[in-house]
């Protein structure tokens, strides 16, 4: 998986900026940006970690003023030769100093490849390379605050610390069998026994914050449904905070799914307008009505809203039997309509038949003048954060690929527990013990194939 040649890519971002930083890290980062680069000193010859101002050229021509900021392995993120170019932020002049690299012989890096090199060189474990991208699609305070922690490596020395008891016992069971003389294994069944009891309670309370992880991570996928004219649109834009999607009071008028992102106190809404659904002849509306019966099937929280200054039409009863076992929260909506004085009506009938169908969570709310809309973020947060876990020390499970390493970790310690109580002998306690132990390699890649280490690093921006 290593490849032992000298990379290079743009670090900031497309398009025109104040800077544009080319990255360059491998055994031929230094002398290949000092065959291009003129100051007062050579590139070769600067301290590592300092910075020069220069000029880049391409043979006689003057292709940009520039600073190179130099930084010799193994101290690097690469732990490589490491040499950034900063540049005017033009795109032309970017992609015209990276195109006289590449022609020095210098690869343009593969997504996530400056990070793969740092995994390999050793200076972090995979738990934190997949941090450094949480860290860069951080969108709330929470999300960052748990990726950073992540990054700083306190999932690596939890999952370092399981692994060192599960080997000492499995060490100490190799060594017993080997020489009986100096190591007993009398009463060791209950010392190992107390052992993988600590180590499951330490794996469990790590899977327990999986979901709430996810939600960090991912956000909550959150469709807005409801009949034609309901007041979803302007649900959206209230929550956003901005006229996002287009309100009018025309029926069908919007006809696909919109998408966008709200921080809603530290956790992140993935808002999805849908079409209003009914039937309907207009062969552009009925796609989007299929698409918004899509949207529901994917969702993990799903805001049915109703017209509380109408009764309950047929169209709505359909839309509510259709989410029968997913997370709803129902939003009779429109209520300023019925506003007299200081009194806000209500609509029991509604609330009844809602009720009726198992909808536990009924709030009443105005798209227009905002009420309900901070019950309905506190709603969210009581249904999807669980309020017993300690947010500023708690170590969060973001990941699929995590979880599903600790509960084969799990599955296989649960058969040392089983097998202590069979009384099978220790010599057969050691093959689920080292499954154990590889389960959890796997998280921070001790153990972890090629193939799926590429595929994580794919997932990352370039030059990163």
């Amino acid at each position: 998986m290593y490849k032992s040649d000298t990379i290079c890519a743009v670090a900031t971002g497309l398009g025109k900026s104040a800077i544009g930083i080319i990255r360059v890290s491998g055994p031929e980062a230094i002398s290949i940006c000092d065959g291009i680069f003129v100051g007062k000193k050579s590139i070769s010859e600067m301290e590592t970690f300092t910075a020069a101002f220069g000029r880049i050229m391409d043979g006689d021509t003057v292709v940009d003023e520039a600073i190179v900021l130099v930084m010799k392995g193994k101290h690097t993120y690469t732990t490589e030769d490491t040499v950034e170019i900063d540049l005017h932020g033009g795109s032309y002049v970017v992609r015209r100093v990276l195109e006289l690299l590449i022609n020095k012989g210098v690869r343009l890096a593969e997504p996530g490849e400056f990070t793969k090199r740092a995994f390999l060189g050793g200076r972090i474990d995979m738990t934190e390379a997949e941090a450094v991208m949480d860290v860069i699609n951080a969108e709330t305070e929470r999300s960052l605050g748990t990726s950073m922690k992540q990054l700083s490596g306190k999932l690596r020395e939890e999952v370092v610390s399981l692994r060192e008891k599960i080997l000492y016992n499995t060490a100490y069971i190799e060594s017993a069998l080997d020489d009986p003389e100096n190591y007993s294994l009398d009463g060791f069944g209950e010392k190992l026994r107390a052992d993988i009891d600590e180590v499951l309670m330490r794996i469990n309370k790590l899977l327990s914050t999986s979901e709430e992880g996810r939600v960090i991570r991912e956000g909550i996928k959150t469709a807005i449904v409801g009949r034609p004219n309901v007041g979803k649109s302007s649900m959206l834009n209230y929550l956003l905070g901005e006229n996002r999607a287009i309100v009018t009071e025309v029926e069908g008028t919007t006809r696909d799914t919109l998408e966008e992102y709200a921080d809603i106190g530290g956790i992140l809404l993935k808002l999805i307008d849908t079409a209003g659904i009914r039937d309907t002849s207009d062969v552009v509306e009925k796609i989007g009505v299929d698409k918004a019966k899509e949207t529901i099937e994917d969702a993990d929280l799903v805001l049915l809203l109703l017209d509380g200054s109408q009764e309950m039409r047929d169209e709505d009863r359909d839309i509510l039997n259709s989410l029968e076992g997913r997370k709803v929260i129902a939003l009779i909506n429109k209520i300023d309509i019925n506003i007299e004085g200081t009194e806000v009506s209500e609509n029991k009938e509604l609330e009844k038949e809602l009720s009726g169908k198992g909808i536990d969570h009924i709030l009443y709310t105005s798209a227009k003048t905002g009420q309900g809309v901070e019950e309905l973020k506190d709603l969210v947060k009581e249904m999807f954060l669980n309020q017993e876990l300690d947010y500023n020390d708690q170590i969060f499970i973001t990941r699929s690929r995590h979880k599903s390493c600790l509960i084969r970790a799990k599955d296989s310690l649960d058969k040392v527990m089983e097998g202590i109580d069979a009384g099978v002998g220790e010599d057969f306690l050691t093959i689920d013990l080292m499954d154990a132990y590889e389960a959890l390699g796997e998280i921070i890649g001790e153990a972890l194939e090629d193939d799926l280490a590429n595929k994580i690093f794919e997932e990352f921006c370039m030059g990163k």
